[in-house]
C-alpha cells in the first residue's frame, strides 16, 4: 500500500509531466493539498515530505488542526476553499492566508472589514459557478465581470483570480476554458481548477492553482499514466 507521502510524490511528478506537456514553465502550478476531514497526524507526513500548501473547507476545523502544525512546520500556507458564512470572517481571516470562495458581496466586504481590523491582506479568488448550477456557490459567468470590479474598487480586496468546481457529470475543459476566458478579460492572472480527477487537464488550461485531496490522502492509489496525459492532450485540444 502506497503511502501519503508516495502519492504526494506521484501528484507532484504528475504536475511536472503536464506542465512540460501543455509548454508551461515548471514550477508555474502550485500544488494545494487538501486536508479536509483528516486530522493532524494524517497530516504531518505530508508536511514531512515537503509540501507546504494547503487547503480546508472549514473554517472550525482549520483552528482545531493547524495552530500546533504551524507550531511544528515552517512556511505553511493555508487556504480556505470551502465556503465562507460572513459570521465566520473573523476566525477566517485570523487562520488563513488565502481564500478561494468569495461568492457574494455580503462576504466580501466583511472579509475586507476583518483586515482591516486584523492589519492582515490576503490575496482573493472569485468562486464562478461556471456550470449555473443552483445548489452550488458561486458567481454566474454572466455577473462575474461586474463583482470582480465591485469587490476590487469598491470594496478593496486583493482579487488575484478565480474559481471553479465544474459539475461533476460534464467534461472539465469546458469549464476550465470558460475560466480561463472571464480572468483573461478581468486581468486576473490566477486560476484555481482542477481537482484529484482532472488536474492534469486543468494545467493545460492554465491552472495556477490546483486543490488534490484524495489522490495524496486517501486510500486509493492515484498515480498516473501516460494514458491520463493523452486525455488531457485532447480534451486540451477541443476545448481551448
Amino acid at each position: 500500500m502506497t503511502s501519503a507521502a508516495d502519492r504526494l510524490a506521484n501528484v507532484q511528478a504528475d504536475i511536472r509531466s503536464a506542465e512540460a506537456e501543455f509548454g508551461r514553465p515548471e514550477g508555474s502550478v502550485t500544488l494545494i493539498a487538501v486536508s479536509k476531514t483528516f486530522e493532524a497526524d494524517e497530516i504531518r507526513p505530508v508536511l514531512e515530505a515537503g509540501q507546504q500548501v494547503f487547503g480546508e473547507n472549514r473554517v472550525q476545523e482549520a483552528m482545531h488542526k493547524w495552530p500546533g502544525l504551524r507550531e511544528d512546520f515552517d512556511g505553511i500556507e493555508l487556504h480556505l476553499i470551502g465556503p465562507l458564512q460572513s459570521n465566520k470572517a473573523k476566525e477566517a481571516v485570523a487562520t488563513f492566508d488565502v481564500v478561494h470562495t468569495v461568492d457574494r458581496p455580503k462576504i466580501a466586504r466583511a472579509l475586507k472589514a476583518e483586515m482591516e481590523k486584523q492589519g492582515r491582506d490576503l490575496p482573493c479568488f472569485i468562486q464562478v459557478n461556471t456550470g449555473e448550477e443552483p445548489q452550488k456557490a458561486g458567481i454566474a459567468p454572466k455577473d462575474v465581470d461586474a463583482f470582480v470590479k465591485e469587490c476590487k474598487e469598491d470594496v478593496g480586496l486583493n482579487i488575484v483570480g478565480l474559481m471553479c468546481i465544474p459539475p461533476v457529470d460534464e467534461a472539465p475543459g469546458e469549464h476550465f476554458a470558460l475560466l480561463e476566458k472571464i480572468a483573461a478579460r478581468n486581468g486576473l492572472e490566477q486560476l484555481s481548477m482542477g481537482m484529484s480527477s482532472d488536474y492534469p487537464v486543468a494545467v493545460g488550461f492554465g491552472a495556477t492553482h490546483v486543490r488534490v485531496g484524495s489522490a495524496i490522502f486517501g486510500l486509493q492509489d492515484w498515480s498516473r499514466t501516460e494514458a491520463w496525459i493523452a486525455v488531457s492532450t485532447s480534451l486540451f485540444r477541443i476545448y481551448k
